[in-house]
Formats: structure tokens, sequence, C-alpha cells
């Protein structure tokens, strides 16, 4: 999505050959204008799917999520990494390894949220290792609904995660896919070897 790579272009850092920092337009602040196209962009590659509710983690897949939902015209649902005082024992958990924060956390959602006849779709802000996506799988697998495919606004394919997630047979659409980040400068998947 030429949108999006282009604000990674110029609002994006490069912190290490691993970490791209989009807290300017994503992570922190959010730029709305992009969130929805990004949306609009999701919810053109869906459309067909059956999709009918939207399930993502707290808190950076959520913007993403929400105009995605708005979009498609349904629900979404974020699973929680804190245990919070308003939700009771009906819950699927996971648990998922953060790289970039260096800990566990367990992410939690209501079984009134997602149900057996549901078809989800899950969208995330970044696909690096993919344990947050394979988190998230977890908990559509436990509701016993169908997952329709995995949505990424940008996937590090210099990681595991993409090839993880398509060998299990998913599809994944990645918005925005960083072939490396080497020398504090992003290349993009599609543009390297152009030119």
């Amino acid at each position: 999505m030429e949108l999006l790579e282009r604000k990674i272009m110029e609002e994006g850092r490069v912190l290490s050959t691993s970490v791209l920092k989009v807290d300017a337009f994503i992570n922190h602040q959010i730029d709305p204008v992009l969130m929805d196209n990004i949306g609009l962009e999701f919810a053109e590659r869906f459309s067909g799917s059956g999709i009918t509710k939207i399930l993502t983690l707290e808190s950076s897949g959520i913007a993403p999520a929400q105009m995605t939902g708005l979009h498609l015209q349904v629900p979404v649902v974020f699973a929680r990494k804190r245990k919070s005082l308003t939700l009771n024992d009906q819950l699927y958990t996971s648990e998922v390894y953060s790289f970039t924060k260096e800990q566990s956390n367990e992410i939690a959602v209501s079984h009134e949220f997602i149900e057996a006849g549901d078809h989800v779709l899950i969208l995330d802000d970044f696909l690096a290792n993919g344990q947050a996506a394979l988190g998230l799988l977890h908990i559509v697998e436990q509701a016993g609904a169908s997952l329709e495919g995995i949505g990424i606004l940008i996937e590090k394919a210099f990681q595991e995660g993409g090839n993880l997630l398509k060998n299990k047979g998913v599809r994944v659409e990645s918005l925005a896919r960083v072939a490396s980040l080497n020398s504090g400068r992003v290349q993009f998947a599609e543009k390297v070897g152009a030119q």
C-alpha cells in the first residue's frame, strides 16, 4: 500500500536491524486519514469472505481494526493484555510473548464476543515472529470460530512470522512488507532487486 509505505519512509525511524518505530502515525499518535485508508484497503481485500467479527490485540491494533470494521460493517473485538475487574471467568486466553518488550502477556477475550458461528478476520499492526497472531489464532480456535485471514499493516518479511502462518495455511495480507532494516534504512520486499 503506497500511502503506508510513504508514511514509513517519511516518518518511521529505524532503531536497529529489527526495530522500526512508527509511533508518529500508528503506535502512539494515530493518523486518522491513514487509518481510514487502511480500513478501506483491508475491507476491499477481504470483501466476500463473510467476515462477522474483527479480532485484534490492544492497543496498536485497535485503530486500524476499528476502521476496517467500519468499512466492513462488523464489530471489532480486542484481546485485553491485562485482566480487568469487569472480565468474568468466561474467557478465552492465550499466552503471547513480545520480543519488543521482552515479556509474556496473557491475552483474554470474553466468550460472549466470539462464538462458534463467527467468521473472524485478525488484524494487527506488526508481524515479526508471529507470536501475537498465533495467540489471537488460538483464541479463534478455542471459540470454534472460522478464521478468514490475517491482515497486517507492516510485516517484517525478514523474520519468520509470515512464513510460519502461511505454512499453517493461513491467508496473510500485509500492506507493507519490509525486507530489511540494515544500515538504518527501510527496504520494502517488493522493491528489493528493482531499479
